[in-house]
């Protein structure tokens, strides 16, 4: 299927005026495949020829003016419209479609659970030609009328409130929307558990499968009172109302994102309905993706990209507001330190690969939808975020949300692009929010920003902050000292507004008042136990420690009193040992000496994650491995002591962040077997099917249970999760056979035996243990292959699964980049794939850097 190019749709949006598509899809032809028919009204403002895309299993017809079109034209997704003439147009065209099994086009799944059937849709960039013919770019908005025929006893959810039509209990209209882009009309079909209600005279509505809807009844007043905290904030932000009829929120099977924005129809992984128990952090990200997902019905949906170059502009707007409105509206006051600790390092890592790109990238570093589908990154999400804080701390926040506000009255219900955006700030402040547009989104790379202390000439001390970048920074660096009373314990001393200019900046450009760039603090007295620069991560850069600083942190961690004070250091800490600059080992060392005293479950997660899955993974050799994970398992431990017998929310979630680590980091299967047996972690929690899994996976990589024993855990849970679940216990076995069926299982050949987007990720989960490397070996010379015939047989959804899940991590071997820079070299894979394996032999190379290999 070729991909659109921007001069292609720079053409055909020069030609064309789309007004209003008639759409009728039908969903009852059986399993595989479905039916749609599309009349588009359109007008060509010149004679000319164009083509509207469609990928259809047959093309049924096509009729342009009424003038039939020959079904043989039909170029792969291409359908010419040849000899134009300037005027009004209508095109009918009627197709079979398949369903998809990779959360693209159509998606079906049947619940194992009920045998319940479900489809919904996901369209966007290149994926509405697979329900139904459009002309498939943003700047072609249109009004969508849509209808749709399902089994009885099904239900429909759109873009606009849903009805039956009159004697016909399943056929149903949806109401015409306002101006949209192609690629964000929804269609979510089955039969749906709902919870409604209305808030602001509209009606809004929570859906899920139904054999969840226990788990979506119990927390859906949460679910619902964040959203109507969420709308009631947003309309004291924007001028411009909420403009859609209705606010549908689905939870939907086996989807690819986290969230989809469909304006009146956001679309979201079904796992945010919690099954089993999670952390207070766990429901604060949704609550953020709720906010994220809202954001859009104004940047996104209202307004619209004019071409993918600015996908950032919809990506990081919602990121930066879905953080900043949740800690606004809701009881989630805290946001900002899970962004720091679980959202930025993804950025980080991402801008330090060699496929890094701007923020914004130039237009024609972005030819088509195939490169523009690579940019859904770290970068367009996290580091965009963090560029907006940023550009939020230094105009401030009231001239940022004027010129918001500004940009969306100029453009609503049409298309904008970044030189639209900035301009809108700029005509609401005084600042030069062109050069800093210019600095911050049209660069790569991250800035490293060191302190240089010094001695006074009367005695005191000195700063200096050095950069290693391009970009202006807009800070504060915090100044602590041991409390007397308690050295465990750090006080502020001060904190310093600082600002560092671009390095080609006047005196005073970039900063307050035209100030003068403070090159050098001077103070009297004894120097801060700890400078900790970007105290508070207002800004996107790497920071360091001096010495003296490191020591006071080493020991006093845990006494520093804001979160995202701490959640700067362990930053500072991660990028240290990325860089090779702090032994794997300090980290460990530091996790043992303070996480067991962490209070916040954010930061607790987001620093035993690292050091579970990167430090004792990757970057310590595999003799120091066992010893590393002893070190987390006694952590856990430490922290399921100090917890017992809490009753909170914080000391449950603390705790249940301690159960995982310990049976992810269990070296024996006795402690974690007896769990599983009795049914209990001492003291609590009780195991939930999340639980359950989790132990019986790591049993399973420790070659402590059975097929039997997985396959019994199944008919205790016959959920989809428990199939995933399932797939990966079998995966893990260390069996020569099981892993052969495994293997199969993921590179099969054969169309009608092809694992969905999740199972496979599942299998694949299981597959590569660090454990098992003797075991494992022999398939890494196997897995480049397979992976580019998988990805060009199945696509863009299964070629990022291949490349990000199946990709053989623990294999932290020379011979393994030597195979992955052969492939890159010689086996052409498709575009997404190279992405991914760009990044994930980049991953390695550091990984065995910081091992000295």
């Amino acid at each position: 299927m070729p991909a659109l190019t921007r001069d292609e749709a720079q053409t055909r949006a020069r030609l064309l005026d789309v007004h209003h598509y008639t759409v009728d899809i039908d969903l009852t032809h059986g399993a595989d495949h479905f039916r749609s028919r599309a009349a588009v009204r359109f007008s060509a403002r010149i004679p000319g020829d164009t083509f509207i895309d469609v990928k259809p299993t047959e093309l049924r017809s096509a009729t342009l003016d009424g003038r039939p079109l020959a079904p043989d034209t039909l170029d792969g997704n291409r359908l010419p419209l040849p000899d134009l003439t300037a005027g009004e147009h209508e095109l009918l065209v009627e197709t079979t479609m398949p369903y998809s099994h990779t959360g693209e086009g159509m998606h079906r799944f049947t619940d194992p659970a009920d045998g319940e059937t479900y489809v919904y849709s996901q369209l966007f960039m290149g994926d509405v030609q697979r329900v139904f013919a459009a002309f498939d770019q943003p700047d072609l908005k249109a009004v969508f009328e849509l209808t749709v025929t399902a089994p009885t006893g099904w239900t429909i959810l759109g873009n606009g409130i849903a009805t039956r039509q009159d004697g016909a209990a399943n056929r149903w209209t949806l109401a015409p929307t306002p101006p949209i882009s192609t690629y964000l009309v929804a269609v979510a079909a089955g039969p749906w558990h709902s919870v409604h209600t209305e808030h602001a005279g509209l009606p809004f509505g929570i859906h899920c499968r139904r054999s969840l809807a226990p788990y979506l009844n119990a927390d859906a007043e949460e679910i619902l009172d964040i959203t109507r905290r969420c709308y009631d904030r947003y309309h004291t932000l924007f001028d411009e109302p909420y403009p859609f009829d209705s606010y549908d929120q689905a939870f939907v099977p086996e989807f690819n994102l986290g969230a989809m924005e469909n304006p009146g129809l956001v679309t979201f992984r079904d796992d945010f309905v919690h099954r089993s128990a999670v952390t207070d952090t766990e429901r604060q990200t949704r609550g953020m993706v709720i906010a994220h997902e809202m954001a859009h019905m104004w940047f996104g949906d209202l307004v619209t990209l004019a071409w993918w170059d600015d996908i950032w502009l919809n990506e990081s707007f919602a990121e930066y507001m879905g953080f900043q409105v949740l800690s606004e509206a809701t009881r989630f006051t805290h946001t900002w330190t899970d962004f720091g600790i679980a959202r930025k390092g993804w950025g980080y890592d991402a801008d330090q690969r060699p496929s890094t790109h701007p923020v914004a990238p130039l237009p024609e570093d972005v030819p088509d939808t195939d490169s523009a589908q690579l940019n859904f990154d770290g970068i367009s999400y996290a580091k965009g975020a963090s560029a907006l804080r940023q550009l939020v701390a230094w105009m401030g926040e009231k001239d940022f949300l004027n010129g918001v506000n500004a940009h969306i009255r100029r453009h609503r219900f049409g298309n904008a692009t970044l030189a639209d955006f900035i301009d809108s700030l700029a005509r609401a402040t005084d600042r030069d929010v062109h050069a800093w547009a210019e600095s911050w989104l049209r660069t790569t790379g991250v800035d490293t920003l060191t302190p240089v202390l010094g001695t006074a000439p009367d005695g005191g001390w000195t700063l200096r902050v050095d950069r290693d970048g391009t970009r202006p920074h807009h800070l504060t660096v915090g100044l602590y000292d041991r409390d007397p009373n308690d050295p465990a314990r750090l006080v502020a001393r001060d904190h310093l507004a600082w600002d560092i200019p671009a390095p080609a900046a006047e005196p005073g450009v970039g900063l307050p008042d035209g100030a003068a760039p403070p090159h050098l603090h001077t103070a009297p007295g004894p120097r801060p136990a700890l400078i900790l620069l970007n105290d508070g991560d207002l800004t996107y850069a790497k920071v360091r420690l001096d010495p003296a600083s490191w020591e006071t942190v080493r020991e006093a961690l845990s006494g520093l009193p804001d979160p995202l004070s701490r959640t700067v250091v362990w930053n500072a800490a991660r990028d240290m040992v990325r860089d090779g600059e702090l032994p794997p080992a300090a980290y460990l060392d530091a996790a043992r000496a303070h996480l067991p005293y962490e209070t916040d479950i954010a930061i607790l997660s987001g620093a035993l994650t690292f050091a579970r899955t990167q430090i004792a993974d990757r970057y310590l050799p595999a003799a120091d491995r066992p010893a590393a994970l002893n070190t987390l398992s006694t952590i856990a431990r430490d922290i399921l002591r100090r917890t017992e017998g809490s009753e909170n929310g914080d000391g449950q979630g603390l705790r249940l962040v301690a159960v995982r680590l310990f049976i992810d980091s269990a070296t024996t299967p006795d402690g974690i077997q007896d769990w599983l047996s009795g049914g209990s972690v001492p003291g609590g929690p009780l195991l939930d099917p999340e639980l359950r899994w989790r132990i019986l996976g790591r049993l399973a990589v420790l070659g402590a249970t059975t097929p039997a024993a997985i396959e019994d855990e199944l008919a205790r849970d016959p959920s989809a999760t428990g199939r995933q679940g399932a797939a990966t216990c079998h995966a893990a076995l260390p069996d020569p056979a099981a892993k052969q069926a495994a293997w199969d299982a993921l590179f099969t050949t054969d169309e009608r035996t092809d694992l969905s987007n999740y199972l496979f990720n599942a299998t694949a989960a299981g597959f590569w243990a660090p454990e098992q490397l003797d075991l494992v070996r022999p398939y890494a010379g196997r897995y480049f292959p397979a992976a580019v015939a998988l990805a060009a047989r199945r696509g863009q959804a299964l070629a990022d699964s291949v490349g990000r899940y199946a990709f053989p991590t623990p294999l932290v071997e020379t011979t393994t980049l030597e195979l992955g820079e052969e492939c890159l070299r010689t086996a052409d894979p498709s575009p997404a794939l190279r992405r991914k394996l760009i990044d994930q032999l980049d991953d390695l190379r550091r990984a065995l850097r910081v091992r000295g290999e």
